[in-house]
């Protein structure tokens, strides 16, 4: 019988602290929202579904998993990047894709940067990080702009903005 309402308390404890945990999340979700009004309640949910962990961790944990999930973003916009200089586009082109290889790379190494920071408490060099992350991505849009021509890279530019707004927003939080 002791067992059972051991096992019984302990089905609750954990169920109390998974329930506290995916609060967190949506409660984040729904600060980041009001916060920013380019994301939505929704669009930050969905962000943090890229990582199973994101349901149980804390703020500190989601600023860290969304510089996980924006790294790997930009490691997969590199990529593109890669093939479309090697498609043999326009001179031109290949030169503000080059620029925009060059910023997400950076972005990559300061991304890790952000990371180490908010597991270290060093919230403020974190968000100045993430501002210039975001900053060198405006960059690479500029760059398209520049030469009168639809970005190439928007739709993944936009993606990976987003997820660097989501990780800024909750660092001003903490």
């Amino acid at each position: 019988m002791r067992h059972r309402q051991a096992l019984s308390c302990l089905t609750l404890l954990l169920f109390i602290l998974v329930s506290s945990s995916a609060s967190t999340l949506g409660d984040t979700c729904k600060s980041v929202a009001a916060r920013n009004k380019d994301i939505s309640y929704n669009y930050c949910i969905l962000f943090f579904q890229a990582n199973n962990t994101s349901t149980t961790a804390d703020k500190r944990g989601l600023v860290v998993i969304a510089t996980k999930i924006t790294q790997a973003e930009a490691a997969n916009t590199r990529e593109r990047i890669d093939a479309l200089m090697a498609s043999g586009t326009d001179k031109k082109v290949n030169g503000c894709l080059s620029e925009c290889r060059v910023h997400y790379t950076i972005a990559l190494n300061w991304l890790e940067a952000a990371a180490k920071g908010i597991e270290s408490g060093n919230l403020q060099d974190a968000e100045v990080t993430l501002r210039g992350v975001i900053l060198g991505i405006d960059t690479c849009e500029e760059g398209f702009r520049k030469l009168g021509i639809k970005s190439l890279l928007a739709a993944e530019d936009a993606t990976f903005t987003a997820g660097c707004s989501i990780a800024l927003t909750i660092t001003s939080m903490l």
